[in-house]
Parts: structure tokens; C-alpha cells; sequence
């Protein structure tokens, strides 16, 4: 099990938070091939050997369990299928401490991960049937888009009270946060009033006043998530691994909604934000012209603040974050949001640009995952604002 760290650990509180059990499902994923589990009928057969040959026929060809399907070029159970993914993804390096010789059974196949392994391969899975996390992604848009073509366009019962959950959360903890950035000791420069001056401002009250700025958006994040029943009943390790994965990109998410793209600055009550401040604490030019593209193109498609609060709720529930251990889970949750935003998005049918919008948000999700990726170096860069803030440097350990 994973070690907690120290600040989000005591953030987040003790690890008694509510678990749900996870059933067993019988449906189709999306990693798997599947077909019918069917064999022609001899009639003289009798019920009871008929049901005995279709037991037999629809055995895990690895461990013996019941098999849902042919995944990977073999008819496996979910278990098994799991467990191939996972081990090929993370090209684990498996030794068996007993000569490989262990029994691989539905009891004893979590004993001895690489004999298992090995019965996989031995059994004809395959390891280039193993579908990568962008072909997935772009899988599960297309069948979250079908899903939602076949129904109504209006929201469920169970999806307004999602939105709904969501936006009180965001409401007492995320809409208001930018009003407070003014008592963080601003530098008299950051004032909309103030008149521009022909020299530049002092460095360390502006990175002293960034770093302030900064763990505090990513505390309201955390309160914001603690907010949500889909969070709160995840184990304490998955939730900090889900954070220290979202929290940045939920920020600049949040950021699009005071940004002005006529000035390209960010506009929080008396404040005004430029990208010019982030050059002169020493982001590198490169990146500031990443983050304002970011900006300018999520901000010209001009969403409402249902869109912006699940658009967040996709980058929060992301089943592929390092350390997540209850994926299925997760990616089950990410699946609801994902339904109820492109649900959300069919029903505004006055907006015309409603048709490709979905589309265009998930495009920028996987461009907002490589920025957060690049902030992190880039403060790696700048160590007196890296050393101002413990919790961001907790957050890219």
C-alpha cells in the first residue's frame, strides 16, 4: 500500500471514509473482444450433461473461473483480462520464486503473479491485441457519443441531481476563491487601477503572493472534491493519487473562467493577472505561449458553468492516474460524467457550436494533462517559487 503524504494526508482526514463494494459486472468493456459463448447441441445429450459441457465451455482458459468473453484472443473471465492489461501496461518484470511450477486456479492465481502471467501467453492472449490509453480514450468518447445519441435529449433524473451536487461544491468552495486573492499581499503593480510603471516590479513579492495564491487554489480544489460523494467514498490512497494528478489541471480549468481574451490577462475582483507576471518570476516563453493558446481556445467555446464543473469532474475521475488502485471503479464514475456533460451539452439545442463541443473539451483535457506536466518542470526550474509552495512540490513527488 502506498505511504500517505503528509499534507494532503491530513487535508483529506483519517482513513475512515466510506467505501462502496465493487460487484462483478457482466458487461462488455471496451479493452476486451467479445463474442457469443455457444456450441451446437447433441440431441442425446441430457440437461445435465448438456449443463455440465456448457460450464466447461464457458471456463477461464487461464484460471477456470467463469468467462465472460474472448479477450485478447482467448476466452477469459474479467479477472484474468484485468489482470493481462494491467501486468503487459506496466511491463512488469515477473519472476516466479518456484521454478514456475505454481498452480494458476480461480483461488490461487493471485499467489504467484507470473505463473499466471505465463498461462496467459501460454494460452494464445495476445500482447499487441492490448489497446493503449489514447485508442481507449478515444473508444470510450465514441461510445459515451452512441450512448447518449440513443437518449433523449434531457437529463436524467439522476443526472440533474449529479450536476446539481456538483454545482453546490463548486459554489462553496471554487466560484468565490478568486475574490479572495486580494488578501494574499498583492504587489501594488496587480491593481487594476494602478498606472503602469516604465521599470519592472520586485520579484520576491510577486512570487511570495503566487506561491500564496497558488496552495490556496489547490486547498478549495481539495475541499471542493472532499464535497463529492463519487470522491469521498474512494479509499484515502486513491483520492490523494487522484489529486495529485487533477488538482493543477482543475485549477488553470477554473482560471478559464475569469480569463479575457481581449487583454489575454486574468481578471480576479481588483486584481489583473498577466502572463507577463509568469515571465518575470521565470516560466520559460514556451510554456506562457502554451498556457495562453490553452486559454484563448477553451475560452472561445464559451461554456456554461455546468460544462466547466464536469469538464473538472473528467479530470478528477481519471481511471489512468499513477497509483489509482480501484480503476474499474473510477472509471465507471468518469463514464457518468462523461454521459451527463455530452447529455448536458444536447439539450442547450440553441448553441450552435453544441454539435462538436464535447469533441473539443476532450481534446483539451489531453492537452491541459501535458501543461500540468510542463508546469511541474517548469518549477522544478524556478526553486524559490517551487520552495514556497510544500504542497505543489508534494503534488509532482
Amino acid at each position: 500500500m502506498l505511504g500517505k503524504p503528509p499534507i494532503l494526508a491530513s487535508i483529506l482526514g483519517p482513513k475512515s471514509l466510506l467505501h462502496l463494494s465493487t460487484e462483478k459486472s457482466w458487461r462488455l468493456h471496451s479493452t476486451g473482444l467479445h463474442c457469443p459463448l455457444s456450441g451446437g447441441q447433441d440431441p442425446s445429450e441430457t440437461p445435465r450433461t448438456m449443463a455440465s459441457r456448457e460450464d466447461e465451455l464457458r471456463s477461464c482458459v487461464v484460471c477456470g473461473d467463469r468467462a465472460t468473453g474472448y479477450h485478447f484472443h482467448a476466452l477469459t473471465c474479467e479477472g484474468c483480462k484485468g489482470f493481462f492489461r494491467r501486468t503487459i501496461n506496466k511491463g512488469m518484470g515477473l519472476t516466479c520464486p518456484f521454478d514456475q511450477c505454481c498452480e494458476v486456479s480461480k483461488n490461487q492465481r493471485r499467489h504467484c503473479p507470473a505463473c499466471r502471467l505465463q498461462k496467459c501467453l501460454d494460452v494464445g492472449m495476445k500482447k499487441d491485441m492490448i489497446l493503449s490509453a489514447e485508442v481507449l480514450a478515444q473508444r470510450r468518447a465514441r461510445k459515451a457519443q452512441r450512448q447518449a445519441e440513443k437518449e433523449p435529449v434531457q437529463l436524467s433524473e439522476k443526472q440533474e441531481m449529479l450536476v446539481q451536487v456538483f454545482l453546490g461544491a463548486h459554489a462553496r468552495h471554487v466560484s468565490t476563491m478568486f475574490d479572495q486573492f486580494v488578501q494574499f499581499r498583492p504587489p501594488a503593480h496587480l491593481f487594476t487601477q494602478h498606472q503602469p510603471v516604465p521599470f519592472l516590479p520586485p520579484v520576491l513579492p510577486l512570487l511570495i503572493h503566487l506561491a500564496d495564491i497558488k496552495t490556496f487554489m489547490v486547498e478549495q480544489v481539495i475541499k471542493f472534491t472532499k464535497d463529492l460523494p463519487h470522491f469521498r467514498c474512494l479509499p484515502i490512497e486513491d483520492q490523494i493519487s487522484l489529486l495529485k494528478g487533477a488538482a493543477l489541471e482543475i485549477c488553470h480549468i477554473e482560471l478559464n473562467t475569469i480569463f479575457c481574451p481581449q487583454s489575454q490577462t486574468f481578471l480576479c475582483g481588483p486584481l489583473r493577472y498577466t502572463f507577463q507576471d509568469g515571465a518575470h518570476v521565470g516560466f520559460q516563453e514556451h510554456f506562457l505561449e502554451l498556457l495562453l493558446r490553452f486559454h484563448m481556445t477553451l475560452r472561445r467555446l464559451k461554456l456554461q458553468e455546468p460544462e466547466y464543473v464536469l469538464m473538472a469532474a473528467l479530470a478528477l475521475f481519471s481511471p489512468d492516474r499513477p497509483g489509482v488502485t480501484q480503476r474499474e471503479q473510477i472509471d465507471q464514475f468518469q463514464e457518468e460524467m462523461a454521459l451527463t456533460l455530452q447529455n448536458y451539452i444536447r439539450s442547450q439545442q440553441a448553441r450552435p457550436q453544441g454539435r462538436f463541443l464535447y469533441a473539443k473539451m476532450l481534446g483539451l483535457l489531453a492537452e491541459l494533462r501535458s501543461l500540468s506536466t510542463e508546469y511541474g518542470r517548469q518549477l522544478q526550474r524556478i526553486q524559490e517559487l517551487s520552495a514556497l509552495m510544500p504542497l505543489l512540490q508534494e503534488i509532482y513527488s
